[in-house]
């Protein structure tokens, strides 16, 4: 796919960082040429797959507050155009971590618009379009298209990057033995919502426990993937798995797996490709179960559940939840931002519980409706005129990230960021920031050394 095969050549320290370039500029032209053809094919077809899967979720599950009704199917198609035509700046744009995220955000985004059609919430949902196309532009091309590099000003030494990783080990250890005080129990993962507002961790702690799931042990994989060092990279996906019965998270649950397959696909497809499949390929085995699904009529069988996760959980929730959103907040105040902690004992704020639960007390359905900054920093703090100025707040600041790890291999960065696209379809910017701590893997991608890819072994 869009595996390319550079000769590499190390450039000046000004950099930082192991540069590529190609034998002859025409190889590279005709090959980035072919890339971009086929990379547009798919992202096509996932256009057309996203909105099957949402046709199919709504015959499966009509409580959610939409029904596909056939007679208005042109007029979603005339709506997804737009979208459909944005989606091909995946073809062109460069890897970058921003490549990574900008594709699950951009299928949420689609899913809203093919469902806001079908919406049963009485809201203005020609306003609603207007705003999410806009927002979808707004965030694309800075998280796409700016990734200059930036001089580094302080460099870990390979030494000190090993005393980090081990500081790493450790301090996952420690959270973990401390996590599993509070609540260690084996739940299927389709019942974890029944257990999960049950636990309760001390501050520090659950913001221990988001960091050091989310961002370091990712980051500790990434590290001994690039060095060779398989038995370390190992006993981190170990370590990760320990996460899911003490938090009972779909996170927690697919880390281990869902990083060991990005180094896999990576292998085969190159960084663009495992991007745009690893939304694609799940969302389409879904679809080929859904016949099984369909006869299952009590949806308890292995079909079902699958469905149930991948297709409505994973990928339909996050667009129904701007849907609700855009609903809820057409007829009740606005946030101004007052969902974040600081702003909130500063100015007070109408909604005493967090949004996620306030949505869902509201419409009792769907579980803890934790929204991305499209709803959350969008649609619920500035309303959907300016959620598109929020939505370009937003790819500046991936942009930055952009910067902050321009030069690095694709592969490290797509593999330490591995479980930011999933954190940002259902959690806001600034949560995914502080509590999960992506500005610390923003920092650690400045810090990381030229030559941190030497093998240790």
């Amino acid at each position: 796919m869009d595996r390319l095969h550079p000769v590499p050549v190390v450039t000046s320290r000004n950099t930082s960082r192991i540069e590529r370039q190609w034998a002859t500029p025409m190889d590279a032209a005709l090959q980035l040429r072919g890339e971009s053809f086929r990379l547009a094919l798919l992202v096509l077809s996932h256009v057309g797959l996203c909105c099957i899967s949402l046709i199919c979720v709504a015959l499966i599950y009509p409580h959610y507050h939409f029904v596909f009704y056939p007679q208005q199917l042109l007029v979603a198609t005339a709506m997804v155009l737009p979208m459909a035509a944005l989606s091909l700046l995946f073809a062109t744009a460069p890897f970058t971590f921003g490549y990574s995220v900008s594709f699950s955000l951009y299928t949420m985004l689609l899913g809203y618009v093919w469902l806001n059609v079908f919406s049963e919430l009485p809201y203005d949902h020609l306003l609603a379009f207007v705003s999410t196309l806009a927002a979808s532009t707004a965030f694309l091309f800075p998280a796409l298209f700016i990734g200059s590099p930036v001089r580094q000003l302080y460099v870990l030494s390979p030494s000190a990057l090993d005393r980090l990783l081990l500081f790493v080990f450790a301090l996952a250890i420690a959270i973990i033995v401390m996590g599993s005080s509070y609540n260690f129990r084996f739940i299927d993962i389709e019942h974890i919502y029944a257990f999960r507002d049950q636990i309760v961790f001390p501050k520090a702690l659950s913001y221990g426990i988001g960091i050091t799931s989310s961002t370091l042990l990712p980051f500790a994989f990434a590290c001994f993937i690039e060095r060779g060092q398989r038995l370390r990279a190992a006993l981190v996906l170990l370590l990760l798995a320990c996460f899911y019965p003490i938090t009972l998270t779909k996170l927690a649950f697919f880390a281990p797996v869902w990083l060991l397959l990005l180094v896999i696909a990576f292998r085969f497809f190159g960084a663009r490709t495992t991007c745009l499949l690893s939304v694609f390929g799940p969302m389409l085995i879904g679809l080929l179960l859904f016949p099984l699904v369909r006869s299952d009529t009590a949806l308890t069988g292995p079909a079902a559940s699958y469905f149930y996760v991948i297709n409505l959980r994973m990928f339909a929730i996050p667009s129904l939840a701007m849907d609700y959103y855009g609903y809820f907040f057409s007829n009740h105040p606005l946030t101004y931002y007052c969902q974040i902690g600081v702003v909130k004992a500063a100015w007070g704020c109408p909604y005493q519980a967090p949004l996620a639960i306030v949505i869902y007390n509201y419409f009792g359905i769907g579980g803890n409706l934790n929204a991305s900054l499209f709803a959350t920093e969008g649609i619920a703090s500035v309303g959907p005129v300016f959620a598109p100025v929020a939505a370009l707040v937003g790819g500046l600041v991936v942009a930055v990230a952009n910067r902050l790890s321009s030069g690095l291999p694709p592969r490290f960065v797509l593999v330490s960021s591995g479980m930011m696209p999933q954190l940002l379809l259902n959690v806001p910017l600034s949560i995914a920031l502080v509590t999960y701590g992506a500005a610390v893997l923003f920092l650690l991608w400045y810090l990381m050394p030229s030559s941190f890819l030497e093998s240790k072994q």
